[in-house]
């Protein structure tokens, strides 16, 4: 093997080596780019505990404040909702954790039951769709320019 191989064999392996150090501290430092993200109600024990089964709806709304949101029918029921959520770097944020603290009241108003559901306990819905369905059959441009000319629609 020439010297001038050698030379470059080693130089090879000499970059191969650094970019291998390097490499794991690179990939390391992006968990500080790592951000946490807290929305809504945070719970606190000490808040809950306040609360306890057959307090008023003026004791709940004293201890945990207002609602996140509410029932819309049936049994008037208090829903305190939190999530948490992290976003690495440049990525798409996840979701780690939601909370849904739910207070189910009966007719005079008293606390009758109080659930407490996770991240494990249903599924993350998106809200906002970028597509709206709509029924029956699409109408082409052809079609529009046929039917406008002779008045009628066309089927």
């Amino acid at each position: 093997m020439t010297p001038d191989r050698r030379h470059a064999r080693a130089r090879w392996f000499g970059v191969a080596a650094a970019a291998a150090a390097i490499l794991p501290l690179a990939l390391g430092g992006c968990e500080s780019f790592t951000r946490t993200t807290k929305h809504g109600y945070i719970l606190s024990q000490t808040a809950l505990d306040q609360v306890p089964v057959g307090s008023s709806q003026e004791q709940v709304r004293f201890a945990l404040g207002t609602p996140s949101t509410t029932a819309t029918f049936g049994n008037e029921v208090w829903y305190y909702i939190s999530q948490t959520s992290e976003t690495t770097a440049f990525l798409a944020p996840k979701i780690v954790d939601q909370r849904v603290l739910a207070i189910y009241f009966d007719d005079a108003g008293i606390v009758e039951n109080i659930a407490n559901y996770g991240l494990e306990d249903g599924q993350v819905v998106d809200f906002i769709g970028r597509t709206t369905p709509t029924t029956g059959a699409e109408v082409t441009l052809l079609r529009q320019i046929f039917s406008s000319a002779v008045g009628e629609v066309v089927d």
